[in-house]
């Protein structure tokens, strides 16, 4: 059983890897065995690839601006070519929120929530499945919300790209599902994480997002280990299209 979920040998590139929940991702999928390249724009990267390849596998740190669509081409290039050439895993993480009203909200605030959170998704589902498509398997992972199915509050440009993502999900596994490539999304619930400090601080939001999770808490990065493992190992190869919910039971409420 424990055989289903091993990743020894598998490469992965993993956008955003350096906190929150790309960070307990990424830890999880280490453990498990996996090799990984890290995209991202942080400069405490090299801290944590650096901190993961103390045991294990071995982790790169590729700087990466993700708005830019010619940096980011040529940060996954450069973290293919830190992988030896192949890549088994692809994990969509890093995203933006805007938090305000949309009639605060300027338009150029809007391109840059969808250009990181969906444009650069679908650019590097691309890049990841031609490499995909020729090897015959692959393991695409992109990272939705639970405003890919509710609309959230003073969330418009996020909740747009959210939804986007899990019908680009969907799409792209009807794709490519006949080439053994799974595109599975998960959807978290509401974490503690950085992205969230204001809501946690909210006095009249926080009790009603509390009031709906029946597991009585908020998640933490760690949460989503156990998923990021199985829709990256052989043991969901026959899980693909599916937005999988991580959020204490939110949904359910």
């Amino acid at each position: 059983m424990r055989e289903l979920f091993d990743l020894t040998g598998k490469r992965a590139i993993i956008t955003g890897a350096s906190r929150g929940l790309g960070k307990g991702i990424a830890a999880a999928l280490h453990g498990a065995g996996a090799e990984i390249a890290m995209l991202d724009i942080s400069d405490d990267a090299p801290l944590v690839a650096e901190e993961l390849s103390r045991t294990g596998a071995r982790v790169h740190a590729i700087r990466c601006d993700l708005l830019d669509r010619a940096d980011l081409e040529r940060g996954f290039a450069e973290a293919l070519q830190a992988l030896g050439g192949r890549l088994d895993i692809l994990v969509n993480n890093a995203g933006m929120h805007d938090r305000r009203p949309c009639l605060d909200l300027p338009v150029e605030s809007w391109d840059r929530v969808l250009e990181l959170n969906l444009t650069a998704v679908y650019q590097l589902c691309r890049f990841a499945g031609a490499l995909m498509v020729r090897q015959g398997s692959g393991k695409i992972i992109n990272m939705a919300s639970m405003l890919s199915f509710i609309g959230g509050y003073h969330a418009s440009s996020y909740a747009v790209s959210k939804a986007g993502i899990a019908q680009l999900t969907k799409s792209l596994s009807n794709e490519w599902a006949i080439h053994g490539i799974q595109v599975n999304a998960i959807a978290p619930g509401y974490m503690a994480t950085e992205m969230n400090t204001d809501l946690m601080q909210d006095d009249v939001r926080l009790p009603q997002v509390n009031s709906r999770i029946p597991a009585g808490r908020w998640g933490k990065s760690e949460d989503l280990g156990g998923i990021g493992i199985f829709l990256s190992s052989s043991a969901s190869d026959y899980v693909t299209g599916a937005i999988i919910p991580v959020d204490g039971g939110y949904l359910a409420r």
